[in-house]
């Protein structure tokens, strides 16, 4: 069993910040393999599932990790050596890598919700993107557009949906459920960015369309526990479902440094994830732990320092930045555990 840690810091934070009027939040802390605290506050219960906007992105790159594994990707080649009819309006020297690490140039690129959920409707609008900036010069955060090119590099190599293939070959191994795709029918517990919010957050997007098709740069739903847990398999490997190599490189080697205009920060990408004090990181005070942040504060990361993985989901503060500053304070207590 994993040794005891002092939790009541981070239960304080949780118990203070629903006081303070936050609807409801969740919180896990696992090591060594386990959940060793998780706990849910205010009008939420254990069983809540949480959509979990951007955190979503490291789980399917981790599911591009295992393509890279088999040899049916190499990320140096350009994307249109697997989808031949990206290549259209300049874009046909644009590498796998460049997409995974979002210097790929088409960062407003669009893909509505019936398109992404359609094959034939996803590979032709990814073939009408256009370049925005010349790729691998820049970094821009690419939220709705490079995941989307992740998801067909998916279904072309490993001849399923996307969805099907993250849950078969990477949560269903490492126990958890299944986190993409749900269908509408079995859309219940999920708590959203805000319930007192939804007419105005389903002026930008459709919650339930988002999560049923699974859109791979944001539409996974999960508890905090699950969040956690993957991230303890990042640390861990377990039953090496990914080669050692491919995983070290994944989860800390740097790729780009290139400054993120947005928070004025190196963005510190690796192939699936932001380490240290890069890009949107919550966990900037430690230069090792890595993870991935989502719009309203939901942030899940890992510290190999201390084998601690951590998930904080939270709903109901519509304010823009008092979400992202309380992550950072739930984050900076979770750094500290285990020190």
């Amino acid at each position: 069993m994993p040794e005891a840690l002092d939790i009541a810091p981070l239960e304080e934070a949780a118990e203070a910040a629903i006081d303070q009027g936050l609807i409801a939040c969740q919180v896990a802390v696992a090591r060594a393999g386990e959940i060793v605290w998780t706990r849910t506050f205010g009008k939420a219960d254990e069983t809540t599932r949480f959509w979990v906007a951007s955190a979503t992105k490291p789980i399917v790159a981790s599911a591009i990790w295992l393509l890279i594994d088999e040899e049916k990707l190499d990320i140096a080649r350009p994307v249109a050596d697997y989808i031949p009819e990206f290549a259209a309006h300049g874009k046909q020297e644009v590498t796998v890598e460049q997409v995974l690490l979002m210097t790929c140039g088409f960062p407003e690129a669009p893909m509505a919700p019936e398109d992404g959920a359609d094959p034939k409707r996803r590979s032709r609008q990814l073939a009408e993107w256009r370049l925005e900036y010349r790729p691998g010069t820049r970094y821009v955060y690419h939220g709705r557009s490079a995941h989307w090119v992740l998801a067909e590099l998916i279904e072309r190599l490993a001849a399923q949906p996307f969805c099907d293939f993250v849950e078969e070959r990477v949560t269903r191994p490492l126990g958890l459920p299944r986190v993409l795709g749900i269908p509408r029918a079995e859309q219940t517990q999920i708590a959203q960015l805000s319930p007192e919010a939804g007419h105005e957050v389903r002026a930008l997007f459709d919650y339930a369309a988002k999560i049923e098709i699974g859109e791979p740069g944001g539409g996974a739903v999960m508890t905090a526990s699950d969040l956690a847990l993957f991230y303890q398999a990042l640390l861990h490997n377990p039953g090496k479902l990914w080669k050692p190599d491919t995983l070290a490189d994944g989860t800390g080697n740097v790729r780009s440094k290139l400054p993120d205009p947005l928070m004025n920060l190196p963005a510190n990408r690796t192939l699936g994830v932001v380490v240290g004090a890069g890009f949107g990181a919550t966990w900037a005070a430690s230069p090792t732990a890595f993870g991935w942040p989502g719009v309203g504060g939901q942030i899940g990361f890992a510290e190999p320092a201390t084998g601690i993985s951590f998930a904080f989901f939270q709903v109901g503060d519509l304010d823009a930045v008092a979400p992202f500053v309380r992550g950072v304070s739930m984050t900076n207590l979770a750094l500290a555990l285990g020190t």
